[in-house]
């Protein structure tokens, strides 16, 4: 995991801002990326105000089995709102989430969205202490992913494409987590994006490098990787029409860690 001291300051790419306050939402070529560090010491030290939660969401609190697990998700979930809102021009309590159609069977549960006509597209991906969102103008995808250890590495890694198998084969021992960690977070990014998860196979698409040789990745995506700090590996993918310009400006705004003050501005727009 980052330490305290490495997420201080903000990873490389990333400008320090303040919480956002009323700000047009992104164009279709140009998501923006918000990065929060949750530190669990500062997850000890103050009390988050759930108020804002709908009840879908304070449903999953309640089904936590661990108390850091449980705030982990509170912060992540006031965090996406608070974000959210800035687009919105609402209090955090005020925005309404539904879900999108299942691309794979049709039922309910496939890609969160806001309510309303014109609404920018989201997705939040939260790990360890670190919470990522995405707000763009097209359907979009993003993930986080701390690098795992070697055994979980090589045995989640036999659910990739082929060709990213032979990928994390081909590394160095000491490299296949990061390489792993990468391949994953991509996809992950990706199935988000398309709104199934991982109910479509990760082995189905190859997110894996380009070059001489390699399978073709999605049509109709852009994936990119996100600098995070070298403990994490983290994606964005962003649905791209194929009249779109292939130029994709990831805007990336890291929003500092929690502590006392961030924890009252989570709930105040």
């Amino acid at each position: 995991m980052l330490s305290h001291l490495e997420l201080s300051c903000p990873p490389p790419g990333w400008p320090p801002v303040p919480w956002p306050g009323p700000r047009p939402r992104p164009a279709g070529d140009a998501p923006d990326l918000w990065l929060f560090h949750v530190p669990d010491s500062a997850l000890r030290s103050v009390v988050l105000d759930r108020s804002p939660l709908d009840a879908r969401e304070r449903a999953r609190v309640a089904a936590f089995v661990y108390p850091l697990h449980r705030d982990r998700y509170v912060a992540a979930h006031l965090a996406l709102r608070r974000v959210l809102c800035a687009y919105e021009g609402v209090a955090p309590g005020e925005l309404t989430f539904v879900r999108r159609s299942c691309p794979c069977c049709g039922g309910p549960h496939g890609r969160p969205a806001l309510a309303g006509v014109g609404a920018p597209h989201f997705s939040l991906s939260h790990t360890g202490d670190l919470v990522l969102i995405a707000v763009a103008g097209r359907p979009v995808g993003v993930d986080v992913e701390a690098l795992p250890d070697p055994q979980r590495a090589a045995s989640v890694g036999e659910a990739l494409h082929p060709a990213e198998r032979r990928a994390v084969h081909a590394a160095q021992p000491a490299l296949r987590p990061a390489v792993f960690a990468r391949l994953w977070a991509r996809k992950e990014a990706y199935l988000k994006g398309l709104g199934t998860g991982v109910g479509r196979s990760p082995d189905l698409d190859y997110l894996g490098d380009p070059g001489v040789g390699a399978p073709a990745r999605p049509s109709g995506w852009t994936v990119r990787d996100v600098p995070v700090g070298p403990d994490h590996a983290a994606a964005v993918a962003l649905e791209q029409p194929a009249d779109a310009a292939p130029e994709v400006t990831v805007r990336t705004y890291y929003l500092g860690a929690l502590d006392a003050t961030t924890a009252e501005a989570l709930t105040t727009a």
